[in-house]
């Protein structure tokens, strides 16, 4: 299936009234992941992240495709800063990143079976555009260029190579799980 054709065949997953409910479920799981995302690990200092807040992203576009997910990704973060402000001021870049995660997770895992290679493709795609040279370049900018950009960079690249293989188990088994679910479909009369 061509792209374009999945793109479309996405948006009118949101039709559905049933894949509405179930997306606003996703979007609520995201939002209360967000909250919680601050967990560091101590080993590291301040600059690995642990968060789970990307896997109802994933969920969607396993389910739902890539329109879906690009909406949970972005508009969870919007509502995450919302419910709880992180102390500074809101930075819209990391929305322009939950909706190219959307877009990549969406684009990559939906009406596919999920696989190893799949996943593998989505994660590398997704750590290198989004969470790798996107984040570095966002937190260049937030914090004013005070820093050279491959020092955000590099700390990027450790951050996710940490996080690599407990990333992909999840996703694999999120989207294992998201496979099996059948979304109730109403009877056309």
């Amino acid at each position: 299936m061509s792209f374009f054709k999945q793109f479309k065949n996405s948006a009118l997953e949101c039709k559905s009234v049933y894949s509405l409910a179930a997306i606003a479920m996703l979007l609520a799981l995201r939002v209360v992941l967000g909250i919680f995302a601050n967990a560091t690990l101590p080993m590291f200092g301040n600059t690995i992240k642990l968060s789970a807040a990307f896997l109802p992203i994933v969920l969607a576009g396993s389910m739902f495709g890539p329109v879906p997910a690009m909406l949970v990704g972005a508009l969870g973060d919007v509502l995450s800063y919302i419910v709880a402000p992180t102390g500074g001021a809101f930075f819209p870049g990391f929305t322009i990143s939950g909706l190219l995660t959307g877009l990549i997770y969406g684009a990559v895992l939906y009406k596919n079976q999920v696989t190893v290679p799949r996943v593998i493709i989505g994660w590398v795609v997704n750590m290198l555009v989004v969470e790798t040279f996107l984040a570095a370049y966002w937190l260049w900018v937030l914090y004013g260029y005070s820093a050279d950009y491959t020092f955000y960079l590099s700390a990027r690249f450790i951050s996710e190579a940490v996080k690599c293989i407990p990333e992909i188990v999840l996703i694999f088994l999120v989207g294992k799980l998201a496979s099996r679910i059948k979304l109730y479909q109403p009877k056309k009369s």
